[in-house]
């Protein structure tokens, strides 16, 4: 059995690029920004940004370019790809990118749009730490 499975929320880095082939086929590449805080050794705090190339097609590719811009929040899930090319100087290129089966809009609008933000979905539950904690279950039984 193999998975190949990505999920990412973030935000996207600059408008749609929308591309049309010659059947007719739209495509939309989006690139989205995630971010991780952490501590250094000084106990100060740093930010890592990864950027990721996503790609939308067909009807989710329109749904993209009519709806997201630069700093739209998103929730993307699809499966990564790499491909290769030779670019126009004859060098061989590659890149890896999220082909995005599903991608939804956050609760966030771009700052530039103004008119505030868009209504949140609701806050999930917290999930304890022990979810099982106080259930009494036949597992209480095990050695382990």
């Amino acid at each position: 059995m193999t998975l190949n499975k990505v999920m990412l929320i973030g935000n996207v880095g600059k408008d749609p690029e929308p591309r049309h082939l010659e059947n007719g086929t739209i495509f939309v590449t989006i690139t989205v920004a995630t971010s991780e805080r952490y501590k250094d050794r000084n106990g100060e705090v740093r930010e890592q940004t990864e950027w990721h190339n996503v790609v939308c097609w067909r009807s989710l590719a329109e749904i993209v370019e009519k709806y997201v811009r630069k700093g739209t929040q998103v929730y993307v899930e699809g499966k990564l790809r790499s491909r290769s090319w030779e670019d126009q100087s004859g060098q061989k290129r590659y890149v890896t990118e999220v082909v995005a089966d599903t991608l939804l809009l956050l609760g966030r609008r771009p700052e530039p749009s103004g008119g505030g933000a868009l209504p949140h979905a609701p806050a999930p539950k917290a999930i304890p730490a022990n979810p099982m904690e106080g259930v009494s279950t036949p597992l209480d039984d095990l050695p382990f």
